[in-house]
């Protein structure tokens, strides 16, 4: 059996609270009067540890000193087969979530379980002080969204006690939705560093990522974590974005501009593969591109150095006061400096977030109450939170330490042990069986005379207005966005979180009333008006084809003249590669339009680009959109098939415009003024609505 070696470090002997300082009635106080409060004890703090590390004089040694010589070596439960010394606890504390992030929860959700599966808040408590009682120092509670737990502020009162046995950091996880409402008795709590998951810029396509509203919300627990630090709260503020290609790698730059005049680290995560987020290599863009795409605008970005247990490569642009961080889990792993352990809301530790090895301690701490969930009384009768935080004390002084105890550390020693030196190739990872990561934790440009995405400054916000509401809804779009492309929002209070609706303005006169999922013309609307991806299980699988078509249309003869001619152009061959565009196109239709369904299993894509004469229907006619046929054109036609539950005309349109921008691009080096249109459907087979055809075609256009 291991010898029972714990820690009394120097951690222990400094940087410990005034014990009672949460404790008092502040909640009839002003939030200004609270925050001077916190403000005054974290200044205490400092000036004590100050003083602790004054080097001793022969009369007098300083506490440090003393500290020093009295330290024991780090917990050898702690303590894996690699020397890493595992001085970080993340614990999740609920399963639920207000959103449904694409990348994090499977789109039909997750089971949640029964509430006696749970951790209950005494257990959190319990296990907390056992494992600071070892060494650990730093928590984060994590989810689901711990916001939503109900006693999430009582629970973090109760472990920010622990800074007297230890504890030096209380963080915290979160989406941001609920945070604003929580965040000043939080603070008061020891509250010190909160990582906001937030993936888009855009109110609409957050909207598309979380399939919830709440964009308004997020931004304003963002603007009040900034004003308490202004206050002296000392929040350390990190930004976690997961990138995905064609759907939110547009903004990468947008997010770095966040930290041009506020201290805000934006940390970009790498698209990492979880049970049910359907994870592919292709969504993923790696931590060297991401730092590409900075540095062309950003050439002076720098590299920051950081600590050996950082999770993140971290830079910075100079003159710019936050920081960019790189999380770069499927690339680069920092598996060899980690010093992190998980516990699940249902008491299972992970001593690693791709591991799907897990060690039970909740079945460990229930023995005594006949595995039944133990409260706040039962923990009171049982001494258990007194037995945790003495243990390390009474082992040192030569006693038994408490036989229950002892098993759960035992079981907590024996899983570092078998940690790993690190985690499963990229390769490995995508097939390995793994929670959703919902049920593990969150880990989660415009030019110049467009308008500003960057942190707002106070010249730029009117008095009334909030500074988050004049955000583009699609960045895609060069110059000054026109007003067609911004959307103004005012804030409508429910009874569960601020959202986001279409505001009164000389622009946007009377927001129209959606229809709800009810409505079969917009079936991509739930009942709540929320955007979703449509439901297609119970759908019966069937044969599907759907054909469209679309035109390039030349502004001068050069373009027609060379292909009459058979002469491919410097790029090669036009016809050939515009199909192969186009097909290609249809295949990644999913990664382009949102609200596609990936995955249907392509039976078949037949794309055709045939040059058209000029004049082939007569001097003078011209199409829809007035571009004429005077010089010649292109025509594109795609047909697009599959046998599964939903259709693919999505797909046979966008093979089309795949298709024509290729002909553009492979030939604007003679003609610029080409116009692409008449895009449209000809077609479908298949499904609900059987077969339809465009009547024109029936007349035979």
């Amino acid at each position: 059996m291991e010898p029972m070696v714990f820690r009394r470090g120097v951690a222990h002997a400094i940087a410990r609270f005034p014990r009672n300082w949460c404790r008092d009635s502040v909640w009839q106080r002003s939030s200004r009067e609270r925050i001077r409060r916190v403000s005054t004890a974290l200044a205490s703090t400092t000036r004590k540890q100050n003083a602790a590390h004054t080097s001793p004089s022969p009369e007098s040694p300083s506490p440090r000193w003393e500290a020093l010589k009295a330290a024991k070596p780090f917990s050898a439960f702690l303590t894996d087969s690699f020397n890493r010394q595992h001085d970080y606890l993340r614990i999740s504390v609920t399963e639920r979530c207000n959103l449904r992030c694409l990348y994090c929860m499977p789109e039909e959700g997750v089971p949640l379980s029964p509430p006696a599966h749970l951790l209950t808040s005494p257990e959190i408590v319990y296990l907390s002080s056992l494992f600071v009682s070892q060494g650990v120092t730093k928590i984060r509670l994590t989810g689901g969204e711990p916001t939503v737990r109900k006693d999430i502020v009582p629970l973090m009162q109760s472990i920010g006690e622990l800074r007297r046995d230890g504890l030096r950091e209380l963080c915290l996880t979160t989406n941001g939705i609920s945070l604003h409402r929580k965040l000043e008795p939080m603070v008061e709590a020891g509250l010190t560093g909160v990582n906001l998951s937030l993936d888009t810029l855009d109110p609409f396509q957050f909207q598309i990522m979380t399939r919830r509203k709440g964009f308004e919300a997020v931004m304003k627990s963002i603007d009040r974590i900034v004003e308490l630090n202004k206050m002296g709260a000392g929040i350390k503020l990190k930004i976690n974005c997961v990138v995905m290609r064609g759907l939110n790698d547009r903004e990468i730059i947008p997010f770095v501009e966040m930290g041009r005049d506020n201290p805000v680290e934006v940390r970009f995560i790498e698209y990492m593969p979880f049970d049910g987020n359907k994870w592919s290599q292709g969504k993923m863009v790696s931590y060297q591109e991401m730092l590409t795409r900075i540095r062309e605008k950003y050439p002076t970005l720098e590299k920051v150095a950081g600590h050996k247990n950082d999770t993140s490569k971290t830079y910075q642009i100079p003159g710019f006061q936050g920081r960019v961080g790189f999380i770069t889990s499927m690339t680069h792993n920092f598996c060899g400096t980690c010093n992190r352990l998980r516990i699940t809301c249902d008491g299972n530790l992970k001593v690693c977030l791709f591991g799907n090895a897990e060690v039970s301690l909740r079945d460990i701490i229930r023995k005594q109450n006949n595995n039944e969930p133990i409260d706040q009384a039962l923990l009171e009768e049982l001494g258990l939170l007194g037995a945790a935080r003495t243990a390390a004390r009474i082992h040192d002084a030569g006693g038994l330490v408490n036989p229950r105890e002892k098993e759960v550390l035992d079981v907590i020693g024996m899983a570092v042990k078998r940690k790993k030196a690190k985690h499963a190739g990229m390769g490995e990872l995508e097939n390995m069986k793994n929670r959703p990561m919902i049920l593990i934790d969150n880990t989660r440009e415009s030019s110049r005379n467009a308008r500003r995405l960057s942190w707002p400054s106070q010249s730029t916000v009117t008095p009334k207005g909030n500074p988050w509401t004049d955000i583009p809804t699609y960045m895609l779009s060069p110059g000054i966005p026109s007003r067609n492309q911004v959307r103004f929002y005012r804030r409508e209070r429910s009874s569960t979180l601020e959202t986001e609706q279409p505001s009164k303005s000389p622009n946007n006169p009377e927001p129209t009333s959606l229809p709800t999922a009810s409505d079969p013309d917009l079936p991509h609307l739930n009942r709540s008006q929320n955007v979703h991806m449509t439901l297609i299980d119970e759908k019966p699988v069937t044969k599907r084809l759907a054909t469209s078509t679309c035109m390039v249309y030349f502004s001068n003869r050069r373009p027609w003249e060379i292909l009459r001619e058979g002469r491919g152009t410097r790029k090669g061959d036009v016809f050939s590669i515009a199909r192969i565009a186009g097909i290609t196109a249809a295949k990644k239709t999913p990664d382009i339009v949102p609200l596609c369904h990936p995955g249907l299993g392509l039976t078949g894509v037949e794309v055709d680009v045939k040059l058209v004469d000029p004049l082939e229907k007569g001097e003078g006619i011209k199409t829809k959109d007035s571009a004429s046929i005077k010089y010649g054109a292109m025509r594109v036609t795609a047909s697009v098939s599959c046998l599964g539950r939903t259709g693919v005309e999505m797909e046979a349109m966008t093979a089309t415009m795949g298709a024509a921008l290729t002909v553009y691009d492979m030939l604007k080096a003679v003609d610029k003024g080409m116009v692409i249109g008449d895009v449209k459907l000809l077609e479908k087979k298949g499904g609900k609505s059987g077969h339809w055809v465009r009547e024109e075609q029936v007349k035979g256009e």
